[in-house]
């Protein structure tokens, strides 16, 4: 099967990670980068010897002949990007959140599906290896039925010193570390059907909320407690890792810190310590996030290519309503039945 080409867009901080993943594939080949600040996409086309540079996206699509291409930038410039891209039929990955709003992104995924142009959404935190080993152990039933479970992502980690623009944005932690979160309680537990959600600004220098608590009743019955923060000074920092506890009708799954899994029935607790790959590009203060945008992109590859995808365009806009819905429950005091 003939290597797919394509051109990133956008190279700020995650493109620094996004090249080098998509480097470890097969099947892809990347041979144009796109960005407002032209020095910002020669600096990287030296780094990683990439053929094409661009600082105007229209003489990019024109001048390129692509398969698909990878959206890196700011979110209030992904429909805009996606639009120039589908609209000439080439395929597009946007980084998340989407879109800015519920609206826009369900907009994204119908311009694009009118030129059937396929659409994805590049949702790595499903993919970390913990993640995946805690959704085998569930699916073997090695707990029984799911009746509850706690997602959490409480730390005090000083993302805006890599991200100051996070600081600026009206809403801050459900789009940012929110659209990981309820997409991993989607993979773990299904979608749900009602949510009540409630908001906090800690942080006086920051514009949005950066404490966030969304429960959920999803379709299956189980109850799921998502937490997440910025605002925690714990014991133990956690960041980057998501921490989880299930309960079932026959034990309980913990993956607790330092990527450890521990599965307790009545015959004890039992545990496994599930590292991430580490590739000799990625920071390892990131290594469990970076490692999974190469399992993500194997993934999307294969949706490309006209296999199963999970993190599609229709997939991810769920996890968009979740976001915003929680939102909705949190200006209104009510519960969004979904």
């Amino acid at each position: 099967m003939k290597k797919l080409r394509f051109a990133v867009i956008g190279t700020g901080f995650w493109a620094r990670y996004q090249i080098p993943a998509w480097l470890e594939t097969e099947g892809a080949e990347l041979v144009a980068l796109y960005n407002r600040t032209l020095s910002k996409a020669e600096a990287l086309a030296e780094q990683y010897n990439i053929p094409g540079v661009y600082d105007d996206i229209d003489a990019l699509l024109a001048q390129e002949e692509l398969d698909f291409v990878d959206i890196i930038t700011d979110v209030d410039t992904h429909a805009y990007f996606t639009q120039k891209a589908a609209a000439k039929g080439i395929a597009v990955i946007c980084q998340k959140p989407m879109a800015p709003s519920f609206n826009e992104a369900k907009a994204m995924l119908e311009f694009c599906q009118n030129h059937q142009s396929p659409l994805f959404i590049h949702e790595n935190f499903r993919w970390q290896a913990p993640i995946r080993q805690l959704k085998q152990a569930l699916d073997s039933g090695r707990i029984g039925t799911v009746f509850k479970a706690k997602v959490s992502f409480c730390s005090a980690f000083p993302v805006f010193d890599n991200q100051p623009f996070l600081a600026e944005l009206e809403h801050f932690i459900l789009t940012d570390i929110g659209s990981h979160v309820l997409d991993i309680c989607r993979f773990l537990f299904g979608d749900a059907r009602s949510l009540y959600a409630l908001t906090q600004r800690v942080n006086p220098r920051i514009k949005g909320e950066d404490v966030a608590h969304v429960l959920m009743e999803m379709e299956n019955g189980v109850h799921c407690f998502a937490e997440m923060s910025y605002a925690s000074l714990l014991e133990k920092e956690a960041f980057p890792q998501t921490l989880v506890l299930v309960e079932g009708t026959q034990g309980s799954a913990h993956l607790t810190n330092d990527f450890v899994l521990k599965i307790t029935t009545r015959e004890g607790t039992f545990s496994e310590k599930i590292d991430p790959v580490m590739y000799p590009w990625l920071d390892p203060e990131y290594a469990v996030v970076h490692s999974s945008i190469v399992d993500c992109n194997k993934d999307i590859l294969r949706g490309l290519q006209g296999g199963p995808c999970e993190t599609t365009g229709a997939d991810n806009l769920k996890t968009v309503a979740l976001v915003w819905g929680a939102y909705a429950s949190a200006k209104t005091g009510q519960v969004i039945h979904l």
